[in-house]
């Protein structure tokens, strides 16, 4: 078992949603964390039969046992809480009278919030599971992250291609339609495609609903369900005019490098290739993004981009920090163009280039050029950004 960093000790006092895309392993750490907790699994059909007929049922199963808050060693845990919205009443009830703990799992809070908009009052603070990051992979393989992705069934799997059809199949598209987030399976599964061919790039919905023989309002319905059911994240553009024009429209990223593998059907992720540059960019988007989230900070994430097409990849904080990343193992001036541009106009930010360079240093105008190994290291040691 992989030991995760996300940190859930709010727990001991406070009731919590945890939330994550399905297999990033909630359940898991829960097992582990709380191995004697009570706990309902939603996805038990006679547990989600039990609930759908009388949510009062959980408030009786509790009364029965005596449970108190007083007396209450470990959190309720209930998983896949979106499939009965009804129980965040009886919930909410139980936190108020009873001073109950519970942990509420689920891949989605879009049903939940549709009639219970504030999700028990902000009585419940707010946790987001991620696939595997760096620091939590003993040996790190940056190859077979690329190829396998990061869900940990998949990245330990020899041969993960089925996992991946089977995740794709029965889970983003399936499942998603299930839920009654759409009606039409097939627009949305070509969505799926035509969103994780673009995935990290600037976000055209006209040209994707052309793609998909829809409405450029249904495209953005779409991503708005994509990131509610949290298998994808927009990456909004930098708009803070200094002098030239920018580029305001934001980019997508998948939760899940494998994913977007599965979905546009590509071979394997060489070192070297153009495609290994884009995989291995995406890559660092999610770690610093799971960074922003298990640290707590919740700092802004965003990108630069001009209308003269020059470009930082990510900006950090208030535009603190600048880091470009390059799969090149040889970084040049040519890499730094963007950091430069970005640094004319805010010359106190710190920029960064990510690359494969086997050592790291700092140009004379102050860029500094780090294996993304040690960048990683760094930001999970809090030295980029704290």
């Amino acid at each position: 078992m992989y030991k995760r960093l996300i940190d859930l000790s709010l727990t001991k006092t406070e009731s919590a949603f945890l939330w994550g895309a399905r297999q990033t392993g909630k359940s898991t750490l829960l097992h582990a964390l709380f191995p004697g907790a009570l706990r309902y699994d939603l996805l038990l059909s006679h547990e989600y039969h039990r609930f759908i007929r009388n949510p009062g049922v959980l408030r009786e199963d509790l009364e029965s046992q005596g449970t108190l808050g007083a007396n209450q060693k470990a959190p309720i845990i209930i998983d896949e809480i979106q499939k009965v919205p009804e129980l965040l009443d009886e919930i909410h009830w139980l936190i108020e009278n009873k001073k109950l703990r519970f942990i509420l799992c689920g891949s989605s809070a879009r049903k939940l919030r549709r009639g219970h908009g504030k999700l028990l009052g902000g009585r419940a603070v707010r946790y987001e599971m991620h696939p595997l990051v760096y620091p939590e992979i003993p040996g790190f393989d940056l190859e077979k992250a690329l190829n396998h992705g990061l869900l940990p069934r998949h990245y330990q799997h020899t041969a993960p291609k089925r996992l991946l059809q089977s995740y794709v199949g029965d889970y983003l598209r399936e499942e998603i339609t299930a839920e009654a987030l759409v009606r039409n399976v097939q627009s949305f599964s070509r969505f799926l495609e035509v969103a994780a061919l673009s995935n990290g790039e600037i976000i055209n919905y006209e040209n994707i609903a052309r793609e998909c023989s829809v409405s450029a309002p249904t495209v953005k319905e779409y991503y708005q369900i994509a990131v509610d059911t949290l298998v994808g994240s927009f990456l909004p553009a930098y708009t803070r005019i200094v002098k030239r024009r920018l580029i305001h429209a934001p980019k997508f990223f998948f939760f899940d490098v494998g994913v977007v593998a599965e979905l546009c059907k590509r071979g394997n992720v060489e070192f070297g290739s153009e495609l290994f540059g884009k995989v291995f960019e995406h890559f660092i988007y999610l770690e610093i993004l799971t960074y922003s989230h298990y640290s707590g900070l919740y700092f802004p994430l965003s990108y630069w981009r001009t209308a003269s097409q020059i470009e930082v990849d990510f900006l950090l904080g208030d535009a603190q920090i600048a880091v470009e990343v390059k799969s090149t193992r040889n970084a040049n001036s040519n890499h730094l163009r963007g950091l430069k541009g970005f640094r004319e106009e805010h010359p106190k930010a710190r920029a960064i280039l990510v690359s494969n360079d086997p050592k790291g240093r700092k140009t004379q105008d102050g860029i500094e050029i780090i294996p993304w190994e040690i960048f990683l290291r760094n930001l999970w040691n809090g030295k980029i950004i704290k």
